[in-house]
């Protein structure tokens, strides 16, 4: 199993960037998946989940209304799209699947 994370960088507040999760190794359209974050000091903290059969989504109270998670089950990828960012979203953001974790791409909100 593979989870490979991209698309992390340095964001202004209120600006927006979208990190993608890359999956190999395992039966990708019929996963659910999920994000997390962990921001130094901090404990690694659910963000937002989606459902491999309804594609229901499900969303952290503090990421509610500004980001966005969507799969593509042709690219066996999962991403998530993060509006109006804040500098307290700062931190590593981590796929996972089952009891598997990708190495994280690290998101730093900040002017």
């Amino acid at each position: 199993v593979q989870l490979v994370e991209s698309g992390g960088g340095l964001v202004q507040p209120g600006g927006s960037l979208r990190i993608s999760c890359a999956a190999s190794g395992f039966p990708f359209s019929t996963a659910n998946m999920y994000w997390y974050r962990q921001a130094p000091g901090k404990e690694r903290d659910f963000v937002a989940s989606i459902y491999w059969s309804t594609d229901r989504t499900t969303y952290a109270d503090s990421v509610k209304g500004r980001f966005a998670i969507s799969r593509d089950n042709a690219k066996n990828t999962v991403s998530l799209q993060m509006n109006s960012l804040k500098p307290e979203d700062t931190a590593v953001y981590y796929c996972n699947w089952n009891m598997y974790w990708g190495q994280g791409t690290q998101v730093t909100v900040s002017s």
